[in-house]
């Protein structure tokens, strides 16, 4: 019998664009491979085979890769017996499995979710936000991520992610083999042939755009379903704003190693003040986020 969904609030906005993205990259996918067999007839069970294998792997493994680039390690409740205890009131409080619990030795305060579904996420604070927060802070925080379990959301960026780098690497695929023999000029296969790292390059912007679209949303969406499911939107708030306050405490060297996992974190290590840099953001601004808990937090005092 499959399990009943937890209690954290259903978010048919997510749903919706969580499946038009995925939707859209897809698409644009079948496409742009759709042109690459037809061009590359007698080498396409290479690139399916290759590409194939590149996303199950990236799909099985990278939490484990996201969780061990990041430093995490696996803690008992003997080990970190708040932070288990915090995580066990949220998943009784929210009526979901427990997942795995993890520390990164870290001093950037922080906290992310990895796993491709409930039985395999993997929950984890840094050692720098376990320092930093009071217990209700660290409940929000928590609730947050764990909130990326519940909807799964974090399966959908994986692939998304994946997606998005997919159009360079079967281009390298296409080069690499040799594919790109000289044809004559006016053969219009060896043109198409031409323009593929143009194609490839236009299909990574859209897919890098609507993923970065996505993750913005999905932050949002957690706010929510974290200061809904506590009741305490204020913590969650608080929280964010001694998080984002004290990322400008820690040394630069250790905010660009943090960089790369901006996507899977609580928080970025760097946050865009353009807007042009807003729109390559994996999340909302620190304004957007309060906003959204002032309101909910008014709608809750009703």
């Amino acid at each position: 019998m499959p399990r009943a969904r937890s209690r954290y609030a259903p978010d048919r906005g997510l749903t919706g664009r969580m499946v038009t993205t995925m939707f859209l990259i897809g698409l644009l996918y079948v496409v742009f491979v759709g042109v690459l067999l037809a061009d590359l007839r007698g080498s396409w069970p290479i690139i399916l085979i290759i590409t194939g294998g590149l996303f199950i792997a990236q799909f099985w493994f990278s939490d484990r890769i996201a969780a061990y680039g990041m430093g995490a390690r696996e803690v008992n409740p003997e080990q970190a017996p708040e932070l288990h205890g915090t995580i066990d009131r949220i998943c009784a409080l929210a009526d979901m499995p427990k997942p795995r619990v993890a520390i990164a030795d870290s001093d950037v305060p922080n906290a992310f979710a990895t796993g491709r579904s409930e039985k395999t996420a993997l929950v984890c604070a840094t050692t720098g936000l376990l320092r930093r927060l009071e217990p209700e802070e660290l409940e929000g925080v928590l609730a947050h991520e764990l909130s990326h379990v519940a909807h799964r959301d974090v399966a959908v960026m994986t692939i998304a992610s994946f997606l998005g780098v997919l159009a360079g690497v079967i281009t390298r695929i296409a080069l690499w083999g040799g594919f790109a023999r000289s044809r004559p000029g006016n053969d219009p296969a060896g043109i198409l042939l031409l323009l593929i790292p143009l194609i490839s390059a236009v299909v990574y912007a859209i897919s890098f755009l609507l993923t970065r679209l996505l993750s913005r949303y999905r932050e949002l969406s957690a706010d929510r379903a974290a200061a809904l499911l506590t009741g305490r939107p204020s913590a969650l708030a608080s929280a964010l704003t001694k998080v984002s306050g004290q990322m400008a405490r820690i040394p630069t060297e250790d905010l660009r190693k943090a960089e790369p996992y901006n996507a899977f974190y609580f928080m970025p290590a760097f946050s865009a003040k353009e807007s042009m840099g807003r729109l390559f953001s994996s999340h909302p601004t620190l304004e957007q986020r309060l906003d959204q808990l002032s309101r909910i937090s008014t709608d809750l005092s009703r």
